[in-house]
Formats: C-alpha cells, sequence, structure tokens
C-alpha cells in the first residue's frame, strides 16, 4: 500500500489501546489527533521518542489534539512500556501490522548487514474530517516531538 499524501482521508482502521479501548477512525471522526507509528516497545529509539512525548506532554496538549502510539507490538506488551515509563498518551496495538501497512508503513529496512520487513517511523496529523494534515516521515526519535509540536502550534487557531 501507499502511504496517504496530505489532503487524503486516512485508511480507515481499528486498534486496541493499552487501556482496552478500542480505537478506529470512524470512533476519531470529529477529533484532531496524532498517529505516531515506531518499530517497537522499549527499544532505544522507541523509548526515546515516547519519552520526550512524556516530558513535554502538556506542550502537546496546549495544540489540542490527542496522540497515540501505534507499533505492531501486543496489547500486554503496550501495557508493560506505558506503565515502565509513566506515558501519558495511550499505544495503539497494531499486531500482524495492517495498520502499519494500509499507511504504507510495513516496508524492507536493512541494519547491520541484514534485511527485513518492519514499520518506518512516521507520523501523520489527522483533521476532524479524517484526512491527513501533515505527515512527518522517517523522524529521528529525538527530534520528533519539537518537530510535531512545531507543526502542531503553527495550526493551533488564535
Amino acid at each position: 500500500m501507499t502511504r496517504p499524501a496530505v489532503g487524503n482521508p486516512v485508511p480507515p482502521f481499528t486498534m486496541t489501546a493499552d487501556d482496552g479501548q478500542v480505537i478506529s477512525s470512524e470512533s476519531l471522526r470529529g477529533r484532531r489527533y496524532v498517529l505516531y507509528f515506531y518499530p517497537k516497545d522499549d527499544t532505544p529509539g522507541c523509548t526515546t521518542q515516547a519519552c520526550s512525548l512524556r516530558d513535554n506532554y502538556d506542550r502537546v496538549l496546549a495544540t489540542g489534539v490527542e496522540i497515540f502510539g501505534v507499533s505492531p507490538d501486543s496489547v500486554a506488551s503496550h501495557v508493560r512500556f506505558r506503565q515502565k515509563y509513566d506515558l501519558p498518551h495511550r499505544l495503539l496495538a497494531d499486531p500482524g501490522h495492517p495498520t502499519a501497512d494500509a499507511f504504507g508503513l510495513w516496508v524492507e529496512k536493512s541494519f547491520a548487514g541484514r534485511t527485513y520487513k518492519g514499520v518506518e517511523r512516521t507520523s501523520f496529523i489527522i483533521g476532524p474530517d479524517g484526512r491527513v494534515e501533515h505527515v512527518l516521515p522517517r523522524v529521528k526519535p529525538i527530534e520528533h516531538v519539537d518537530q510535531l509540536i512545531a507543526l502542531l502550534a503553527a495550526q493551533v487557531p488564535a
């Protein structure tokens, strides 16, 4: 699948959050939110990304959006990850990666001389109409929160 472009509707999705709530593209309609896709819970880059969001969550909340982390990990893994790092935002389980695939983010990657399939770290800002407002492709974990907040803050009505 291909990544949804700015202005296009997000692919339909349904995932379970770490709090057990089922979250879908339809249930979020009418709200502005962020989906940030990451490869795996409790790895150095993913932990840096999640904790920098935690440490700047007041800045995220000031933009009026809800933020969701999405990875192929299980709900149980998300519960442990969220509790271990006291994360304020919810994590959505995408086991089998159908949502990452629908968003065009299940891609071939290489590391340490081996090639494999995995999730490309990318964030989507989704508008209340269910359309993509902005895409942050291949984000670096340490830079993610500042880039995201700058984009969100620029779009907050005065």
